[in-house]
């Protein structure tokens, strides 16, 4: 009755998606087991052997998979098994996977599926769209929910389709903050305090005018003030006043992501950064301070403190590494970094829906205390002592606690809840991945001086027709 179906799931896959721009893998405890996070089962079309059906969900981590299936344990008379099938977002597995088995249909089809902020807007607005199922055909009260939880506009933005309606929303908030060296700020600006570093760089201005003139500080006491361009650009994409097509499907360039030519270059040659590629061990090493030279920050949402910089800070108590020797402050410019939202399949058996709607809303909506977002913030899902993330509802982070030993004992929802607010997701495409890596590798050519402007504009704009068959303006 049973066949399996192999899950693409990658040893790493946590770095690999956090890589890709998904944002925040696994805090402890929510992954599964190790036979389900590499293979799952799906029934065909029938019961399982437990006597329930199948609600299938398809995933590019093991991390939805396990809140589910914590659902599942605090709800024991819930009346299906999850099917999940995972597979990772290497070498752009996930999506063609994920529409072949939307398209398909029938028993195996996905009932719930996930997609990440490189490629949401594919499954909320784009070509995919039209499967999914909007949250209100759920039975959800979208409207009075958003409102009471105060997920940030940015999320529901990106999950409303072009009817206006909610299709898909997140559980984890993303918007960014500038994250900084608390031993670095004393020695070069006299305080540590987040909120005398705030002014300093210029948060909340809307402006890089005060963290320019900060690196040229910084840079005369031998500190670097970010590792690298792609510190900063998810700052600068993110906070454009358009994406990448306009209304015609042709390529643009806000001015504001052209400007990143420039910062790059000064980056590069006026020494404000280590020069290295995000991802890469060079990236790594300066969040340990074992670059070329010390770096005094990064700019990131909470996912990239817990699973990127805790990880690689060199120790895991205070005194080790970094460890404890960081704090957030605001950014100069609202944006946020990556995020995963989950859609219903308007397809599914129409006996399923009661059940999808309590998955979706426990893991998107609920800003009570049983919710998934109340035990993601505070660290709650396995018991006392897990990681504490920035959730989508900012009722939930008002009323948690946020302070963490790596930050110094700040509280990072202080700083986190504000920065969700301040973040636009109005200038998203379904082609962003693939645009914004061409874009990345034609100013880092620039940069380093192996192109001059023209000839870097020009070779993107003729990589993205080629490539896209996208035309420019």
């Amino acid at each position: 009755m049973k066949k399996k179906i192999l899950s693409l799931l990658l040893t790493g896959v946590l770095a690999v998606s956090s890589l890709a721009g998904c944002g925040g893998s696994s805090s402890e405890g929510t992954s599964t087991d190790s036979e389900t996070a590499t293979e799952s089962e799906t029934a065909d079309g029938g019961d399982s052997d437990s006597g329930k059906k199948k609600i299938n969900l398809w995933a590019f981590t093991d991390e939805v998979p396990g809140m589910i299936q914590k659902y599942i344990e605090a709800h024991p008379d819930f009346p299906y098994e999850i099917n999940s099938t995972i597979i990772a977002t290497t070498d752009g597995a996930y999506q063609p996977a994920l529409d072949s088995a939307l398209i398909a249909g029938g028993a195996e089809q996905p009932d719930i599926y996930c997609a990440e902020a490189a490629f949401v807007l594919k499954y909320s607005k784009g070509d995919m769209q039209d499967y999914a199922m909007p949250y209100e055909d759920l039975g959800i009260d979208v409207s009075s929910m958003l409102e009471s939880s105060k997920i940030a506009k940015y999320a529901s933005e990106i999950g409303t389709n072009k009817d206006g309606k909610i299709d898909g929303l997140g559980y984890q908030a993303t918007g960014g903050t500038y994250i900084y060296r608390r031993s670095i700020a004393k020695e070069v600006f006299g305080t540590d305090e987040p909120k005398e570093i705030s002014k300093i760089i210029g948060g909340g201005s809307g402006k890089w005018d005060d963290f320019w003139k900060a690196a040229e500080t910084l840079a005369g006491k031998g500190v670097a003030i970010v590792s690298g361009d792609g510190d900063v650009w998810h700052a600068v994409e993110n906070s454009s006043d358009v994406g990448w097509l306009d209304e015609n499907g042709q390529l643009q360039i806000d001015p504001k992501r052209e400007a990143f030519l420039d910062i790059s270059k000064d980056l590069t040659d006026k020494g404000w950064s280590n020069q290295t590629q995000d991802w890469q061990d060079a990236w790594f090493a300066d969040m340990k301070g074992e670059g070329s030279k010390p770096v005094f920050g990064f700019f990131g949402p909470a996912w990239l403190i817990n699973y990127t910089l805790a990880p690689n800070c060199g120790g895991e108590k205070e005194g080790e590494g970094t460890y404890g020797d960081w704090a957030v402050c605001d950014s100069p410019i609202g944006f946020f970094w990556g995020g995963t939202w989950l859609f219903a399949n308007k397809n599914m058996d129409s006996e399923k829906v009661s059940a999808v709607k309590d998955l979706i809303e426990w893991i998107t909506l609920d800003a009570s205390e049983d919710g998934l977002q109340y035990k993601w913030a505070n660290g709650t899902l396995n018991g006392e002592g897990g990681t504490k993330d920035a959730v989508a509802a900012g009722a939930v982070m008002e009323k948690s606690d946020g302070k963490l030993d790596f930050l110094g004992g700040q509280d990072m929802f202080e700083y986190f809840v504000p920065a969700n607010d301040y973040a636009n997701g109005s200038n998203l495409t379904q082609y962003d991945e693939s645009i914004n890596q061409i874009w990345r590798d034609q100013v880092r050519a620039y940069a380093a001086g192996e192109k001059d402007r023209e000839t870097a504009l020009k070779d993107f704009k003729q990589t993205v027709s080629d490539n896209l068959g996208i035309s420019s303006k």
